[in-house]
């Protein structure tokens, strides 16, 4: 059986003698005083030892005691027992850990001294109440002050010891507050206005100490803080870290506590701990464990929390189930988790578990603020690990703010704003953000296109010629470089478009694109999705590349080839026009269909032939919605002082949905 003594002085000491309890671990926990031994919880597998003990005391209770480890787990003011503690241990050969109170960060606005003499001394000089909230252990330092029975009032424990110890020393009536702790922060303000504090002295004692809600209810109530440091700035590890070696060194599961753990999601702003909301350092304080992307984690680390450095939700979640003994686990997320952050899909991995969100500060507000360009009127994008269409976003928008991805992301976006003819705009590229060696750098696509910069990278671009372009279709043919190529009309791709119900994001296939007038037409509708032009010959290839570039229309892949083969590797559409299908139209549509069960195909057919073809792929085919419309369209022409119509082919155009009206479908 396993033997543990820990001197357990603090609220951490007595917490980590009742989960080694039961844990199974035969612990003693050693206190000073019978108030201490009072507030342990009886607990099998739990023996308290009420009493102080000198070095030579500590060295023959271990050795009667056989324990296998020891904790020192007093208060961080206890400096001298520590010592007998790590004395005692080396003597009996007996492996001691320091269990450390952590430190709560401040804002470091208040007085820091070294002792509580030198805070007595300090206030010597000042007038006004104070509220001592040191206890009674240093109180006779602290009459020194001028007139201290009547401006010093301290808080203390309520025992018979403490009260005579004041009394003895002059403090007694209206300026003597017997209280046990902990104080929330409403009633340190409550207690310093209803004194009318001008200061307050304490002990830098850590979150569990109360300092945090100390330091702020001063600042509510505007009281100047006196703090006495701790004496000696020791090595040891947190709390959990404890847990963690015991758990190792001894093969100890500790048991669940009631429910599942909190998890905090918190955004932290560019990376540096600068750019951390108070809420989201508060929490990482708190936690007992931080998880996130190793770049995320140096905060954490300098507090001395457990960490674990991962960005996978698998792996994150793992982590989390795998250590039942953390009750509040803080995963940080890069900028604000509702910025193109993984927020949201680790909250579905999350479920079950009571998760909170915490907002941090996004890439687009950081480095707007730094440019001093507004935001509000800003269209955000996301190309890391993804495909976006940048170009369009700058034809439309006169500012676009990106993520990007990649050492060449930036050039790449340079690269196609000369090849589209958008050479005029200023892009702005901010590298390592909020961290020491931050850079941002200005230019244009031309100067920047042939610079390397880091994979940390935001991009804001400015184009002072955007406009608004059409939401509908309705191009003109001559607006098209056409060659030789056949191209759709006008009238028959306004119908046919109309037919396709585009929406903003779609996936469309133009298949035998020809000059590639439908394809135009489609991504500039669908510019927030791709449009894959398949077209076998080598000449409408060229002529659909030229029409992209005069359109902007850098969301148009074109796919040289003959279909359906040209078509196997691409992603699954949610739309599909086909104009021509070189006699493949069956194949085409089972491809399609196969792809995506639910897609839109319209198809326009000249030849009658071609009509029968598609009529008899509808009926062998899983598909509904089928409409069949006959456009036949004319076009006037200038004769001398006249204008004669002049009729166009009629076009037959079919279009249908992917499913089936059909039950035994």
């Amino acid at each position: 059986m396993y033997k543990c003594l820990i001197f357990a002085g603090t609220v951490e000491g007595r917490r980590l003698a009742g989960d080694l309890a039961s844990a199974g671990v035969l612990v003693t926990a050693s206190v000073a005083t019978e108030y201490g031994e009072k507030i342990i919880a009886p607990q099998e597998g739990l023996t308290v030892h009420q009493g102080r003990m000198d070095q030579e005391e500590m060295e023959a209770f271990m050795k009667a005691g056989g324990f296998g480890q020891v904790v020192d787990a007093t208060h961080p003011y206890a400096a001298a027992v520590s010592e007998n503690i790590r004395a005692a241990c080396r003597n009996t050969g007996i492996p001691c850990l320091r269990l450390l109170r952590e430190s709560e960060e401040g804002d470091g606005d208040w007085i820091s001294v070294s002792s509580a003499r030198e805070a007595a001394e300090y206030l010597n000089h000042t007038e006004g109440n104070v509220l001592l909230t040191t206890g009674s252990k240093e109180l006779k330092e602290f009459t020194i002050v001028k007139d201290y029975q009547t401006r010093l009032f301290p808080r203390v424990l309520s025992t018979a010891e403490s009260v005579l110890s004041c009394v003895e020393l002059g403090f007694e009536g209206k300026n003597l507050i017997c209280m046990q702790g902990p104080f929330s922060e409403e009633l340190n303000t409550a207690m310093l206005r209803q004194i009318g504090a001008s200061y307050m002295v304490t002990k830098e004692t850590g979150k569990s100490g109360g300092f945090g809600a100390k330091l702020a209810a001063a600042r509510k109530a505007g009281v100047k803080v006196i703090v006495i440091g701790r004496p000696v700035r020791e090595e040891g590890l947190s709390p959990a870290a404890v847990r963690e070696v015991l758990a190792e060194k001894w093969n100890l599961t500790f048991p669940v506590s009631a429910g599942k753990p909190e998890v905090i999601l918190a955004g932290m702003g560019m990376g540096s701990h600068g750019t951390m909301t108070v809420e989201a350092a508060e929490a990482c304080r708190e936690a007992d464990a931080v998880l996130g992307a190793d770049r995320m984690l140096e905060y954490p680390r300098s507090l001395g929390k457990p960490v674990f450095a991962s960005y996978k939700n698998d792996e994150l979640k793992a982590y989390i189930d795998s250590h039942p003994e953390y009750r509040k686990v803080v995963i940080l997320l890069s900028g604000d988790i509702g910025f193109y952050s993984g927020a949201k899909k680790l909250l579905r991995c999350l479920e079950g578990y009571p998760v909170k969100t915490m907002p941090g500060i996004s890439s687009v507000v950081y480095f707007c603020g730094r440019l001093g360009i507004s935001w509000e009127n800003v269209k955000l994008l996301s190309l890391h690990g993804k495909e976006g269409n940048m170009v369009g976003a700058v034809a439309r928008n006169r500012k676009v703010f990106a993520l990007t991805g990649g050492t060449d992301g930036v050039s790449r976006i340079c690269r196609q704003f000369v090849e589209y003819g958008l050479s005029h705009v200023t892009v702005y590229v901010g590298e390592r953000l909020s961290y020491p060696d931050e850079r941002i750098t200005q230019g244009s696509p031309a100067e920047l296109a042939e610079q390397t910069f880091d994979s940390l990278c935001v991009v804001l671009v400015e184009n002072p010629e955007a406009g608004s372009l059409p939401v509908t279709h309705g191009l003109d043919d001559e607006l098209f470089i056409r060659g030789k190529v056949p191209m759709t009309k006008g009238e028959v791709r306004s119908v046919s478009l109309s037919r396709l119900r585009l929406k903003q994001d779609s996936v469309v296939y133009d298949v035998g694109a020809g000059t590639g007038s439908v394809s135009i037409e489609m991504a500039l509708q669908a510019w927030e999705g791709m449009v894959y032009a398949i077209e076998k010959n080598p000449e409408a290839v060229a002529l659909i590349g030229e029409n992209q570039k005069k359109f902007r229309a850098s969301n148009i892949q074109v796919v040289e080839g003959l279909a359906p083969e040209a078509m196997e590797d691409l992603p699954a559409p949610t739309h599909a026009f086909i104009g021509g299908s070189s006699g493949n139209l069956k194949e085409i549509m089972e491809l399609l269909l196969r792809k995506n069960p639910a897609c839109r195909i319209v198809i326009n057919a000249i030849a009658l032939e071609s009509v029968a073809e598609t009529l008899n792929c509808l009926k062998a085919l899983p598909v509904t919605d089928v409409d069949i419309s006959s456009v036949t369209a004319a076009r006037s022409k200038a004769l001398g002082r006249y204008h004669m119509m002049m009729g166009q082919n009629p076009v037959y155009i079919i279009s249908c949905t992917g499913g089936s009206d059909d039950d035994d479908a």
